[in-house]
């Protein structure tokens, strides 16, 4: 079971495990062994998950879903199968618990007086910088 909020679990019959061969350094380890692990969760369908995460998910990791609804996730952090899968879950955790928080909305501000008044001023300075380098005769030249 992963346990997100006290809320939100998700059985880990749900996710399903592939292997393969992990790329970079390590030696013989890299090309005898299938340690890299892809987890892949069916989050469109899911039962345990509900409707407002499950949008809040899409709508922040949608490169992350295929097509069919697949929500992919891959590790090679570890030179061995099981923590590549405890990374995997690790990651999906801190990726539901984001989206399980609701957003709050913005509450609209207004600026004050004293930074309006300082950026009209910061304004009315800079024109006359630019003012005085202007040409004041324009025959002359």
């Amino acid at each position: 079971m992963l346990i997100i909020t006290p809320q939100l679990r998700i059985p880990l019959r749900e996710f399903e495990f592939t292997f393969s061969r992990s790329g970079g350094p390590g030696g013989q380890n890299v090309n005898k062994l299938n340690t890299k692990a892809l987890l892949r969760w069916r989050v469109t369908t899911s039962p345990s998950l509900p409707e407002p995460v499950l949008r809040r998910l899409a709508a922040k990791h949608s490169r992350r879903i295929t097509s069919g609804g697949d929500l992919l996730i891959v590790s090679q952090r570890f030179r061995d199968a099981g923590r590549n899968v405890a990374d995997c879950l690790e990651k999906l955790r801190r990726m539901l618990a984001e989206a399980a928080k609701p957003v709050r909305p913005r509450k609209p501000t207004r600026p004050t007086r004293a930074s309006v008044r300082r950026r009209i001023e910061h304004k009315r300075r800079h024109s006359q910088k630019k003012q005085h380098r202007r040409n004041a005769d324009p025959d002359r030249f």
